[in-house]
């Protein structure tokens, strides 16, 4: 039996390998048929993104659309949606163009579409897998129904500096979570079929080392060695890629010298030749033009550049369609060069279904059932509620009690439009439910709620106007902040317990949204300060884009719960957490600092020369601060529960292993509180001696576990030489024999410890 079935499997592999080849021949044979009816001028075309004009996310607006459809000198088109909206544009190219070839469609659906769940930053603290999946699953089938073919996601740039907005649409400091959570975002766009009406071409996003940017401040340079590269930073991007990202956007900033946009050896030598990705890049919104001002040449120059470096796709900025005719006559590109970016972009519309059927996509029934669905916004509020990390729980404030009078406190409270985050730029913002609107629908009558503005968001007008721009509006009051606080501690005074809803607003994280203080804003804090003198209880919920820093409110608040920004069922969401219908379960995916002055700070950090020894906050001549520990406020994959988790030793299935051996660590956990729960089981390594320095400690697998009161399980880890190998001086990527640590815990922190040997 054993025989006939590894026959059936290699004839069932065999026969699918068979089918690929044809599909792939058959698609060879159809664009090359179709390219050689085309001119120079309508390859070039099909090289050509503009932007619908919906949600514009820089300062360039695309002109002349509709004539250069018609003319065959766009591509693509990204923020249009709707069916009707997109099938009429769709009909132009199709009916009105030489050739009738038809358009892409893209659009920012970063975490999720109409139906939004929490931001990146959010979905990756729930260390929930299965999840994440599914909202990407969700919001590619919304997405489709709604006319699109392609998404600007998943971002997977690391980033260790809160001070940078756009951690918030990443997953955060590690390496390998975020290579897990980029690979399963690209499957739940992708599915298993990218012809099916349902499913979105994925775009890995920013390639590469966005997230660096120094000083935290967004298009910032980057700077750092091959071997940090290759070690920390490129991984997701790779990851993926190998789970079959139909395309890939270039970043901004520059690499050991050279822009993104431009990297022959990052778009090519790198992406194509070692990592073998086969499909087509796009800069990013006027990615090409931006070469100017980086120093590279004018309008022309640049194009040619970033053509030859390996650039298929031009967002807005018409250089390529504007100046490669010039530069192919001149002999600055060759034929071959824009044959082969038009073959990509031909490539990814076939693998869609477009030359099929065109219209596929713009099925108006769909747009009217698939969208805002009941079970789409029920797994909204599922996700949201997970991803909520509880950063303090002292006395036992939470869960809150279904009785009495909660006031609801703070200029976050009551401004739904801000409860999806950043990048929600296709939500029904008007038609969002606030915190106070989400509170009142899932509690009904069992508690009264009294409500107060309490402050204004930030006491600088100007500042706030910044900080809700895209129509997240925020209620401003005039009067004076003592005068608001005054009546706020009025109204606080008629309840039993104080909610404060305090934090960032959506937009002061996000694109082009660096801080240099990550404090809560001051008139915020004077506003806490005078709830907590009330001498009621006081739970903070938090929102925010990033790592804050809290060091004054962790401090002096009895309880915190940061809720990110959870999406569209928000407010539901932290009322099923606060009054303990869910248990919160979220694990930080980046490390809080304690104050700016630390950052960058992050869990894998190597040691030093001088390293601070083991339990001292101080040392003269070591590796630390004169005014502050080198600890963070919160470590990485930290997260309170309502329950408590004990976790007994590690046990090991033996002590050595060699390159051909497996080791299992077995570690006893047992829900020691009074509340079912979930906890994540995470499991770092440190490699002791090796030929480079190495990380502190390495994330290298976690378990999210679901532990009834009083239940013990034994959790197991299985780990082989991959996960014991890294990039050398070499770029070799090796496992080096000799000591490894063990370490397994509910954070990275907070660990149990043990050591084997890999053996030569």
């Amino acid at each position: 039996m054993k025989k006939i079935a590894i026959w059936m499997l290699s004839v069932a592999t065999t026969c699918s390998v068979s089918v690929n080849a044809q599909n792939n021949t058959k698609m060879d044979d159809f664009i090359s048929g179709l390219m050689s009816k085309m001119t120079v001028d309508e390859k070039i075309g099909q090289l050509n993104l503009v932007t619908g004009g919906e949600a514009v996310t820089g300062s360039a607006v695309s002109t002349g659309v509709e004539t250069k459809i018609k003319e065959g000198n766009i591509g693509g088109i990204f923020s249009m949606s709707s069916p009707k909206k997109i099938r009429a544009a769709q009909e132009l190219a199709v009916k009105h163009s030489r050739l009738g070839i038809p358009i892409i469609f893209g659009m920012d659906v970063i975490h999720g579409y109409k139906t939004l769940f929490p931001i990146p930053l959010g979905l990756a603290a729930t260390w929930d897998m299965n999840l994440i999946r599914e909202s990407a699953r969700i919001a590619a089938v919304e997405a489709t129904a709604d006319g699109l073919n392609w998404t600007f996601s998943p971002m997977v740039d690391i980033s260790r500096d809160p001070r940078w907005g756009r951690i918030s649409e990443g997953s955060g400091e590690d390496t390998y979570l975020s290579s897990k959570i980029a690979a399963e975002m690209v499957k739940g766009y992708q599915g298993n079929d990218l012809a099916a009406n349902n499913t979105l071409m994925a775009c890995v996003k920013h390639f590469a080392l966005y997230g660096a940017a120094e000083s935290g401040r967004d298009y910032n340079t980057t700077d750092m060695s091959l071997h940090r590269m290759y070690n920390e930073y490129l991984p997701p991007y790779k990851a993926a890629i190998d789970a079959g990202a139909g395309t890939v956007m270039a970043s901004f900033n520059d690499i050991n010298g050279v822009p993104a946009t431009a990297n022959k050896w990052l778009m090519t030598d790198l992406l194509r030749n070692q990592w073998g990705f086969k499909g087509m890049v796009v800069t990013d919104y006027t990615g090409i033009n931006e070469l100017v001002d980086h120093g590279l040449g004018d309008l022309q120059t640049v194009s040619a550049l970033a053509l030859k470096a390996g650039i298929h796709m031009d967002m807005v900025g018409e250089g390529f369609l504007t100046t490669l005719k010039k530069s192919l006559d001149e002999g600055e590109v060759t034929q071959t060069e824009i044959d082969e970016a038009c073959r990509l972009i031909l490539v990814a519309k076939y693998k869609l279904g477009l030359f099929e059927d065109p219209y596929r996509y713009c099925d108006e029934k769909r747009a009217q059932h698939n969208i805002l669905t009941k079970a789409h916004l029920e797994k909204s509020r599922e996700i949201a509620a997970k991803s909520f990390v509880l950063l303090k729980n002292a006395n036992q404030t939470l869960p809150l009690k279904k009785s009495g009078t909660v006031a609801l406190v703070g200029p976050l409270a009551n401004t739904g439009a801000n409860m999806p985050g950043t990048w929600s730029v296709s939500a029904d913002l008007a038609n969002t439910p606030s915190l106070l609107e989400g509170m009142r629908a899932a509690l009904g009558n069992k508690v009264k709620i009294v409500h107060h503005l309490g402050a204004n968001l930030m006491s600088d007008a100007q500042y706030q106007e910044r900080a809700t721009m895209f129509g997240r509006t925020i209620t401003r009051d005039e009067r004076s902040e003592d005068e608001i606080i005054a009546e706020a501690v009025k109204t606080a005074n008629t309840a039993d317990v104080i909610v404060a809803a305090l934090g960032e607003s959506s937009e002061m994280s996000g694109e082009s949204s660096s801080r240099t203080s990550l404090d809560i804003p001051d008139t915020q804090k004077r506003l806490l300060e005078a709830l907590l003198k009330t001498g009621k209880p006081v739970v903070l919920v938090l929102f925010a884009g990033r790592p804050l820093t809290l060091t004054w409110e962790n401090e002096h608040v009895p309880a915190i719960l940061n809720v990110w920004f959870g999406g569209t069922e928000t407010g539901k969401a932290v009322a099923d957490v606060l009054f303990g219908d869910v248990n919160p379960s979220g694990k930080l995916p980046a490390t809080f600092p304690q104050n700016v002055g630390q950052i960058p700070l992050y869990y894998g950090a190597k040691t030093t020369g001088r390293p601070l020894a083991e339990g001292a906050w101080f040392q003269k001549f070591r590796s630390n601060y004169i005014d502050v520990s080198n600890e963070p406020l919160y470590p990485f994959g930290y997260g309170l529960s309502y329950s408590s988790f004990a976790y007994g030793d590690i046990l090991l299935s033996k002590n050595t292993m060699t390159a051909a051996d497996k080791i299992t660590a077995t570690v006893q956990v047992k829900n020691t509180g009074n509340y079912d729960g979930e906890d994540v089981v995470q499991l770092y390594l440190r490699d002791v001696y090796a030929s480079v320095t190495r990380p502190i400690k390495e994330l290298k697998g976690f378990q999210k576990v679901f532990l009834k009161k009083g239940e013990v399980r034994n959790i197991s880890f299985e780990i082989s030489i991959e996960d014991l190998k890294f990039y050398d001086n070499s770029l070799q990527f090796v496992a080096e024999p000799g000591d490894f640590k063990l370490y397994v815990g509910p954070n990275s922190r907070d660990v149990k410890e043990t050591q084997f040997t890999l053996l030569k």
